[in-house]
């Protein structure tokens, strides 16, 4: 068992509720062989989904772009998610927590085509996060940017994570918080996270397309800066741009919405978060309130 997991925690495999130490797929299965799966991960406040439909809304396209069939509606993975929340969640010592879910190809003879008959696994766990440490929005997280080196499909949400595994690792590595990719000078995406610039009062945004995952987060923001007031475009952001940047930030499931103060060991504006983030963080904090 991995060390700091709870044994005798409940997950959800293909139909059933067991312990994490009883769950067991095929070293067959495609998701092990190939990384041939996708997921998903739902933060969860106090007992309840956020933005839920917009993630199974992401799982259903990801799994329609890698012709996955499980038969399962929106209805059905939401009925899966508020089951596995409430027979789970309450087990745990923490208000807030994550819901994960991995649905591969499934067992079947090793072959690179796609199996003729193949049953989908179906995977899904509760586990504790924490929100943003006040620390980590007070005085703002450091980056550096490193060429994208991923595959060209980055909008479905693969388990195949190698090149974001590397990038986090590069992070570490260097002693920061992130990574900001770039592919043929162009921003795309942290290592898994959204990021965004703001210039001149404007929030801007990478374009979506297939060199970035659309982070659940990344509408949601969009909303937010709309509410107000502040300025928002998605188009193509250039290195020069993220160099000389008023702020940037980042963004995800789990971080929700962070500051970026420093970026290839140099400030970023002030090297303090700013008004846009500040404004952007409160709205976050207020609609979490209202759940």
């Amino acid at each position: 068992m991995v060390p700091d997991v709870d044994p005798d925690s409940i997950v959800y495999l293909n139909g059933q509720y067991l312990r994490l130490e009883d769950a067991k797929v095929s070293v067959l299965d495609r998701g092990f062989v190939f990384g041939d799966g996708i997921y998903e991960v739902v933060p969860v406040y106090g007992g309840k989904p956020f933005r839920m439909a917009e993630h199974i809304s992401r799982l259903q396209r990801s799994l329609k772009s890698i012709r996955i069939e499980t038969g399962l509606s929106d209805q059905d993975w939401a009925a899966l998610f508020t089951d596995v929340i409430a027979r789970t969640a309450s087990a745990l010592s923490s208000e807030n927590v994550m819901v994960y879910l991995q649905v591969t190809r499934g067992p079947a003879k090793r072959d690179h085509a796609f199996p003729r008959q193949a049953q989908p696994t179906i995977f899904c766990m509760v586990s504790p996060f924490k929100r943003p440490s006040a620390q980590q929005r007070e005085q703002g997280l450091s980056t550096i940017g490193i060429p994208d080196l991923r595959w060209l499909n980055c909008h479905i949400k693969s388990v195949s994570l190698l090149g974001n595994v590397l990038g986090k690792q590069a992070a570490i590595d260097a002693g920061v918080d992130e990574v900001i990719q770039f592919r043929d000078g162009v921003l795309t995406e942290g290592s898994s996270c959204n990021i965004w610039v703001v210039r001149n009062g404007i929030l801007l945004a990478p374009e979506l397309n297939h060199f970035i995952l659309e982070g659940v987060r990344y509408r949601f923001i969009e909303q937010l800066a709309a509410k107000a007031g502040i300025a928002f475009q998605s188009r193509d952001i250039t290195e020069d741009e993220v160099d000389n940047a008023d702020e940037l930030m980042l963004s995800s499931a789990t971080k929700e919405v962070l500051p970026i103060v420093r970026y290839n060991d140099r400030p970023v504006g002030s090297g303090r978060p700013g008004p846009v983030y500040a404004a952007l963080s409160q709205a976050y904090d207020d609609i979490l309130k209202a759940l």
